[in-house]
């Protein structure tokens, strides 16, 4: 049996996109099982629903906040995390099985960059202003294209996902005086639902040599369990049969 402390005035909190799966979802369950508050937003309802048990079963205090960062104003949202936030994380992502110049739409290509590259700069925006009262972190869930050629992902997604670099940098530059702080998250090959947005979706014994979403998490924590005066940058790892 779970005994679920009550909530204190010391009780961090975490807002993570893309929490409805993978690595988001895995970030919140962690987080949870510090008793952090984790407000939890995502495109679907149910699946928020599931990681917000999940969450609360490790411990945590979740509060779901859907959102599409692709299309929403998170402002509102902001406004429901409150004043003080300790971290943010964000892990929303999207691709497109049509990646090449021959085959993709230019519809399909924004939404990508929409989601991607100014999502996380428009939750970054609103949440600036809480993170600053708590010195708090931010870890942006990039990928491997973001760190280094990928042909692989895709025009979009290499494109918008390289663009985040540069967001995280001038982050660092710019909010350190306030205690801010940001990691560049690039991990390889997960075995998450993420896949299904592959031109061919990888067989199981592909999948079994991944990365977990766990182990993504486990990264995040890393970098959002830090002490206050060190910053990590940039982290990347991938699993040993990377290519």
């Amino acid at each position: 049996m779970i005994i679920v402390a009550p909530m204190t005035d010391a009780t961090k909190t975490a807002w993570i996109t893309g929490a409805g799966s993978g690595v988001g979802r895995a970030t919140a369950v962690a987080l949870g099982a510090l008793g952090w508050r984790v407000v939890l937003s995502g495109r679907r309802a149910d699946a928020l629903a599931e990681t917000a048990r999940l969450a609360r079963d490790a411990g945590g205090h979740p509060v779901e906040l859907p959102l599409d960062v692709g299309a929403d104003d998170p402002a509102t949202a902001a406004a429901v995390v409150g004043g003080r936030l300790d971290a943010l994380v964000l892990a929303a992502g999207l691709n497109h099985p049509d990646r090449a110049w021959a085959d993709q739409g230019m519809a399909v290509f924004e939404a990508i960059v929409q989601t991607n590259l100014l999502g996380v700069v428009r939750v970054i925006d609103a949440a600036l202003p809480a993170l600053r009262s708590a010195s708090g972190i931010v870890v942006v869930v990039s990928s491997i294209a973001g760190w280094r050629p990928s042909p692989g992902a895709g025009v979009a997604y290499s494109a918008s996902k390289t663009a985040l670099a540069p967001v995280v940098r001038t982050i660092n530059d710019q909010e350190g005086a306030s205690g801010v702080r940001a990691t560049h998250l690039c991990p390889g090959d997960i075995d998450s639902d993420f896949l299904q947005q592959r031109p061919s979706v990888p067989d199981a014994a592909a999948r079994a040599v991944m990365l977990s979403p766990g182990d993504v998490a486990d990264a995040a924590l890393y970098a959002i369990t830090a002490p206050p005066h060190v910053r990590i940058d940039e982290l990347v790892l991938s699993p040993l049969s990377q290519r």
